[in-house]
């Protein structure tokens, strides 16, 4: 298993275990001009599970695949916070955020991954 797909691993791992729901895997690799690789979208239903969901996949990744993000950007409000892994953007949100955004929508293009809540 590659680096990146090593990362997505442990950022998958450490959202399942906060509870962290309807976890879409964007791949934009075929896709020219964009600002990273992948995205993984999830939410919280809280803005204190989002926060520990967020802390959760820091320290998978950190243990598991040796990465740390470049930038963590929301945590105050924690509606919506933005994880910078470089290749890998994290994005993790309140429901009615990530109704409101609808990145999938916007990465239609791109191929999406749907992993199945684990409850």
């Amino acid at each position: 298993m590659d680096g990146i797909q090593n990362l997505i691993e442990k950022i998958k791992e450490g959202i399942q275990e906060k509870k962290g729901k309807n976890i879409v895997i964007a791949d934009l690799t075929n896709i020219e001009d964009t600002i990273c690789n992948y995205f993984i979208i999830c939410q919280g239903n809280s803005p204190s599970q989002v926060s520990a969901i967020v802390e959760s996949i820091r320290e998978f990744a950190r243990k598991g695949a040796n990465c740390k993000p470049f930038s963590i950007d929301g945590l105050r409000n924690a509606e919506w916070v933005a994880m910078d892994y470089a290749d890998v953007l994290v994005h993790v949100f309140l429901p009615e955020a990530r109704a409101f955004y609808n990145l999938e929508h916007l990465w239609a293009d791109a191929k999406l991954t749907q992993i199945p809540d684990l409850d």
